[in-house]
């Protein structure tokens, strides 16, 4: 069994703390993706969570 630090100790924690979706964008956009998250100075994953989270309040509040 590997450290604290091991990949399997990481894979373990993120399975058991995180639901995983994949998502597929067309070819050049995950640059654009990147680029437009670092430029708000955050990680993709940051970036597509605040988007997510965005959308579904303006949703909850029938905004278009």
């Amino acid at each position: 069994m590997g450290g604290k630090n091991s990949y399997e100790s990481i894979k373990r924690y993120q399975d058991k703390a995180y639901d995983a979706i994949p998502l597929r964008v067309h070819k050049g956009k995950k640059d654009t993706i990147k680029a437009h998250a670092a430029a708000q100075g955050e990680s993709v994953n940051a970036f597509i969570n605040r988007a997510i989270d965005h959308e579904m309040e303006r949703d909850k509040e029938g905004g278009d």
